[in-house]
């Protein structure tokens, strides 16, 4: 609710300039800051943060010890891990929301994307048109396949409604065992016994002090052999070094959107393993980002400026 008994009118920084998203409550003032080194005005008048997109953890927690009226933190991705760090530096009763809505449809199409490809061998027929090389031969399909969703949120929907109409079959991991409206989702507890049984396993789940580092040696070890990872999550849920030896072993591959250390650095052995086809953290950076973006904005500011209760809520603090 916005606190009608501070002296000034609310005031909310934006990444995407107020003119931009169009529709949000005049009682409102806009400010533009998308992590420049100047502020466009006193932190200490914030009510309603919206965190640069895509900025990283310094430029999203630089301004908040001086935020000391703040309500809201909004970020504009759907993991909010590059904030958690800074929450000890909040006010009291900050809420901080994250972007549920806004990433899904990005997210699924290159989750399905880097698994087809992958699996079709893509990058090998790539490489073959540059060298001019005919590389015939059969390759896997997804038809058939077991697909192992590990971080069934919204996200993880997402993902299993893209791969519907492959003829593949479905297992959904969360952190609680639940049921969905297509079926059973298991506990994340249960992962050794799913593991061995899956062609393809799609890492969506956010970053959390239980999922860093999940895919560890042993997970990895009880994968298949010619399973496919597919990280659509965050890198660091990925063991790099155990990920590099069981690719380097030829038993595994990985088709990954995230990892860690991100940016990837040149000479960094991830760039050459075999079987590894990376893309540069790109999930949610498609033309679907900025209208989604715009109405999850206008939403949560109408609900902010009238006293609603807000949309995704991850914590207060």
């Amino acid at each position: 609710m916005a606190d009608i008994t501070r002296n000034h009118r609310p005031t909310a920084w934006l990444p995407i300039p107020a003119e931009d998203i169009g529709g949000l409550p005049d009682s409102v003032d806009y400010l533009f800051w998308d992590g420049g080194e100047d502020y466009p005005g006193d932190p200490a008048e914030t009510d309603f943060y919206v965190v640069p997109y895509m900025k990283g953890a310094e430029v999203a927690g630089r301004p908040l010890p001086r935020m000391t009226g703040l309500q809201v933190v909004q970020t504009l991705s759907a993991g909010v891990d590059h904030v958690l760090p800074h929450l000890a530096e909040l006010p009291s009763g900050v809420r901080l929301c994250n972007a549920r809505g806004v990433h899904e449809a990005s997210t699924a199409e290159l989750a399905l994307a880097l698994t087809l490809a992958s699996l079709r061998g893509i990058p090998r027929f790539v490489r073959g048109q540059d060298a001019e090389e005919w590389h015939d031969g059969f390759y896997p399909a997804l038809a058939d396949k077991s697909v192992l969703i590990v971080g069934y949120g919204s996200i993880g929907a997402a993902i299993e409604d893209r791969l519907a109409p492959f003829e593949c079959d479905v297992v959904r991991v969360a952190r609680l065992a639940r049921r969905s409206p297509r079926g059973p989702v298991h506990a994340l507890g249960e992962l050794p016994a799913l593991l061995p049984a899956a062609d393809v396993v799609v890492l969506s789940t956010p970053l959390t002090e239980a999922t860093r580092g999940l895919v560890d040696a042993a997970f990895l070890a009880r994968m298949k052999d010619g399973a496919l990872l597919v990280n659509v999550a965050r890198g660091p849920v990925v063991d790099t070094g155990a990920l590099v030896a069981e690719l380097t072993s030829g038993r595994v591959r990985a088709a990954l959107d995230v990892t860690d250390p991100e940016p990837l650095p040149a000479g960094h052995p991830l760039w050459h393993a075999p079987g590894a086809l990376i893309s540069p953290h790109v999930g949610g950076s498609t033309s679907a980002f900025l209208p989604r973006a715009r109405l999850l904005l206008r939403e949560q500011l109408r609900r902010f400026a009238a006293g609603e209760n807000l949309a995704n809520i991850v914590t207060t603090t």
